[in-house]
This record gives structure tokens, C-alpha cells and sequence, in this order.
């Protein structure tokens, strides 16, 4: 630690006396520095031993010494060092008394006692502090190394929590927490999520100060730093202490900083490298290989393409070019992209990082302007989808409440397969494609496959080309009705929805059986078609749904 007031007094060869402030002699000593002048604080910093003879001050003047010690305390002046045997041959009772009333500390420094002894031993004292902290901080440095080959971060956080003889929390690129040291620490680090998420907001490299992370009157000084090379923050690191950081437990702080960031950098590689497998994987199993597939993955992906799993496809609107610049599962080579303002990016960081923190494998492939997931049925990855584009969705929606039109750039359609496993993973992909291309024609962030078997055919009607196919196969129909000529449409209407029964359907027009038979031979001469034929029929009704709600 750095010298102190009492250290000084306690140097054998320096033969210091306290004559006031006994109270204050704890305080460190940043440096020792003799000046004669009636008014030195312009010169100060604070955190000195002012070292004087008094030969310009009338040091026995109790008014003069109150305006002169005080003055000494706002600058923030440490101690007063008194030589006596040069100009007063004791301390002058009102300079103590002065002193001792603004709590200052003053010593008395014997004649045999050279102004310049007293700051080589603040200089020694301070030298030595400064090379005990360096060699404290590579100590700090090894160990903490040691810790980070291992990969797990928790060892590293564990160690670099015993060096500031605090706590450290580390966060991910989504601004989750990752891991904590010590374990009772966790619930403070969670309570640091949102100004986590701000510090990733500002440009990286970014450090910030908070307080009070407890919440329980603790009062932790918590520092949290961004980690990464890039200009988006990939990840987070807390530290919490009871005081502000010295010059050692600084030493280690940064060491943690550059090893978790070397840490981030190298996950990144192995992350691109883990994709482009991921995407040779993939399309084994689109292809109908799953042999070849499991053989391939290793362990990487540990159970997932043995268990029932779930194929996800998205896409979004605002990517002006492919998400993971040049990646396509065709060419096989797709490449990290960064998630800032890509919807696309922003997903799979979610499925990830859900994954990650319910021990899940998962497969993320980045493929042209979509992107394909591959996680397990009711897992963390797929609520975590669902969320996410909901979320978004919800978000959109309000913006547009606010502003007509906004919004649009940021909307994101995702598509989820029905339970599937390996060998029907074609299937599931194509199930997947069917809920993709359902949620653009609705407008939604999220439709999965299931939800399309378990409701009607009819919404799927709402496409514009359903539409105009439907508007030109009756548009006869309704130009001979609207010459008042006869209701065939209602009556064809009818008709089909009693399966043709004759009775039925009058009945429900309230015409005569007869009138409603002329009706339908008027159908079949005015479209050219047979109502006998199953596929007219079809086509007649659901061209009746699509048009719902047009004039008849």
C-alpha cells in the first residue's frame, strides 16, 4: 500500500513527532513537497506533505495560522511537516492549535532532519508500493492466464473475484449473464442486465461506473467494461469491489479484459468454422443422409439429430444483402454476420444464446436472406425464437401506431416445422417454407406449421392471386346478375353448400325446385362448365370463399 502519515512517523530515521491531528495520520501520502510560501495552494494537488521553516508566515499569530491551515485543508493537503531549530525553535502553540482544530496533521521534523530525507523515504515508500503492485499485477496476470486456457470462463472470473477480493460477472453478445464468481454474486450481477444493455449501445471499446448493484444497501463500486475488437461489444464483464480499484487489482481487471476479449475473438472463429459444418450438415440431411450427417457432426451437436427436432426458417425485410455476406448453403461457405440493426443476426444471437444457457445444442446456419435453425422440439432455442419475432412484431406494431408506415424495414417472418427427426428433415424444411411463406402473406412474425394443419383452408384464400383467379371465374356470373336477370351466384351458393341436394337448397332460397334447376343449367351455360364435374364444384366454392363479403 502507499505510504502513509504514520509510516513516515514510524521511519526510525526520520524522527518524526506528532503534535496534532493524531486522527488523520492513516491517510496516504501521494508526495512531500517543502515550499516557504505564504500562499502555496495554488501549486497543490492534494495528497501532500507540505514540508516548511515558516520562514515568510508569522507562524505565532493564532488569526494567520487559522486562514493558513485552513486554507492547506481545502486543497487538500495531507499533513503539515514543522522544522524546528531553523526559524522557531519550537512549534508555535498557535500553529498547533490551528491544526488541531481543522483535524490536520502536523509533525514536528528535529533539525537533524533534512526536508530532502523525508521525500526520498515518501519516494522509496512509493516506489516500492508501485513495484509491489506490478509484480502483483503479473502474479495476476499468470494466474489469470492459466485460468483462461481452460476455456470456461468461470475460472478465470473466480480468479480475477479473488485478486480485488470482490465479485465478476461476464455477459453475453444478447447481454445475458454468463457466469458469476462467486456464486453468491449472481443475484447482483442480474440486477446489472440493463446497464449492460446500454454499455453495449455505446461504440466498444466502453467502460462505466455504477453503484448499489445489491440493492440492499451494500453499496458495491461496480465497473463494467465491453469486450471485443469490434465496434460492436461481443460480450460484458462486471466487476464489483467495496472501494475503488488500486493500481494492482487495476493491473488485473485489464488483464481479464484482454484475455476474455482474446477469449470472444477466438469463439468467433471457431463459431464461423462451427457454421460452415453446421451447413454441410444441414445439407446431408436435406439431401435424405442423415448417416452421413450424424458422422460428420461428431459430437458437436451432441443429440439433436437423434431426438425429434424442430426446423426453423426466417427472413427479413431490411437485409440489403445476404445475411452473412456471400453465404449460401449451395456454395457452403456461409460467414458470421454482425447482428447490429440485422434482424436476422439479432435472432440467432437469441437462439444461441437460449441454447447456451439451457445446455442445448443447436444448429444455426446462415443460408443467402434467411436463416435456418435447427433445435430441439420444445426446447430453450424455440421458445426463445418465438419470443424474439413476436416481440419484434409487437414493437413494429407500436411504432406503426405512432408513425404510418414505419417500421417496415426491421420486419422479420419466421417459419416453424412440425416435430420431425432425421430422416424427415426434408419434410420439415419444406414445412417449414409453408409457415414462412403463410407468415408473409399474413403479415406475421411468427406462424408455425402446426397451427396450419389444426386451422382452415380458407384464410390461405387471401393471396391476390387467389383472388383475381376467383374475381374472373365468377365475374360472369355476377355481370348476368347484376342485370337483374336472376341470382345465380346466391343460388350457386346454396346449392354447394348443400352438397346439391335440390330441396334443401330452395328451401333455404325460398324458390321452387324447379326454378333453382334452371338456375344451376344457367351456371353451366354461362361458364362453360359441367356442375357434375367434382373439380368444378371445388373450384366454384372455394372461389366463393375467396370472394366472401363482395357484392353479390
Amino acid at each position: 500500500m502507499p505510504p502513509t502519515l504514520a509510516s513516515l512517523v514510524h521511519h526510525s530515521a526520520l524522527k518524526l513527532t506528532v503534535r496534532a491531528g493524531t486522527d488523520g495520520l492513516d491517510v496516504p501520502v501521494r508526495w512531500a513537497h517543502a515550499s516557504e510560501l505564504a500562499d502555496p495552494v495554488p501549486y497543490m494537488e492534494g495528497g501532500e506533505l507540505l514540508l516548511i521553516t515558516a520562514l515568510k508566515l508569522d507562524a505565532e499569530d493564532p488569526e494567520t495560522m487559522r486562514r493558513y491551515v485552513k486554507r492547506l485543508v481545502g486543497a487538500g493537503v495531507v499533513g503539515l511537516g514543522f522544522a524546528v531549530g531553523v526559524n522557531y525553535e519550537d512549534v508555535p502553540e498557535a500553529l498547533v492549535d490551528a491544526a488541531e482544530g481543522e483535524g490536520l496533521p502536523l509533525l514536528e521534523v528535529p533539525r537533524r532532519t533534512p526536508f530532502l530525507a523525508i521525500s526520498k523515504a515518501v519516494s522509496a515508500a512509493i516506489a516500492a508500493d508501485q513495484y509491489r503492485a506490478v509484480t502483483a499485477g503479473f502474479a495476476a496476470q499468470r494466474e489469470l492466464t492459466k485460468q483462461a486456457l481452460n476455456d470456461a470462463p468461470e475460472g478465470l472470473l473466480a480468479a480475477l473475484a479473488t485478486q480485488l477480493d470482490g465479485w465478476a460477472a461476464l455477459y453475453d453478445a444478447s447481454g445475458a449473464l454468463v457466469a458469476t464468481a462467486p456464486e453468491w454474486a449472481g443475484r447482483r450481477a442480474a440486477r446489472l442486465t440493463a446497464d449492460v444493455e446500454r454499455l453495449r449501445e455505446r461504440p466498444a471499446p466502453a467502460s462505466a461506473v455504477v453503484g448499489g448493484a445489491d440493492g440492499d444497501g451494500g453499496g458495491d463500486r461496480v465497473e463494467l467494461h465491453s469486450l471485443g475488437t469490434g465496434r460492436r461489444s461481443r460480450a460484458a464483464l462486471a466487476v464489483g469491489t467495496a472501494a475503488a480499484l488500486g493500481t494492482a487489482e487495476r493491473y488485473a481487471v485489464h488483464s481479464a479484459i484482454a484475455l476474455l476479449t482474446l477469449t470472444t475473438e477466438r469463439s468467433r472463429s471457431l463459431h464461423a468454422a462451427e457454421q460452415r459444418l453446421g451447413a454441410a450438415v444441414l445439407r446431408m440431411l436435406l439431401a435424405g443422409e442423415p448417416d452421413h450427417a450424424r458422422a460428420v457432426a461428431g459430437d458437436l451437436y451432441g443429440e439433436l439429430l437423434d431426438a425429434p427436432f424442430r426446423m426453423i426458417l426466417a427472413e427479413s425485410s431490411s437485409a440489403s444483402k445476404p445475411f452473412g455476406a456471400d453465404a449460401s448453403l449451395v456454395a457452403g461457405r456461409p460467414l458470421s454476420a454482425d447482428a447490429d440493426g440485422d434482424p436476422l443476426g439479432q435472432l440467432a444471437e437469441v437462439v444461441e444464446g437460449a441454447a447456451a444457457r439451457a445446455g442445448e445444442s443447436v444448429l444455426v446456419v446462415p443460408d443467402g436472406e434467411r436463416l435456418v435453425v435447427l433445435a430441439g422440439d420444445r426446447g430453450a432455442a424455440v421458445t426463445a425464437c418465438g419470443e424474439f419475432a413476436l416481440g419484434l412484431e409487437a414493437a413494429r406494431a407500436a411504432t406503426a401506431v405512432r408513425d404510418a408506415g414505419a417500421g417496415e424495414e426491421d420486419e422479420l417472418a419466421v417459419g416453424l416445422s412440425a416435430p420431425a427427426g432425421p430422416i424427415a428433415a426434408g419434410a420439415a424444411y419444406k414445412q417449414a417454407e409453408q409457415a414462412l411463406s403463410v407468415a408473409r402473406r399474413r403479415g406475421r412474425a411468427f406462424v408455425e406449421h402446426e397451427e396450419l394443419a389444426a386451422g382452415s383452408v380458407v384464410p390461405l384464400l387471401a393471396d391476390d392471386a387467389v383472388r383475381a383467379f376467383a374475381d374472373g371465374l365468377l365475374r360472369a356470373l355476377r355481370e348476368h346478375d347484376a342485370t337483374g336477370r336472376g341470382d345465380l351466384v346466391a343460388s350457386l351458393r346454396a346449392w354447394l353448400s348443400k352438397h346439391g341436394q335440390w330441396d334443401a337448397a330452395a328451401a333455404d332460397l325460398g324458390v321452387h325446385r324447379h326454378t333453382l334447376r334452371y338456375r344451376m343449367r344457367r351456371v353451366e351455360e354461362i361458364l362453360g362448365r359441367s356442375l357434375d364435374d367434382p373439380d368444378v364444384r371445388m373450384e366454384l366454392w372455394l372461389a366463393l370463399k375467396a370472394t366472401a363479403g363482395v357484392a353479390d
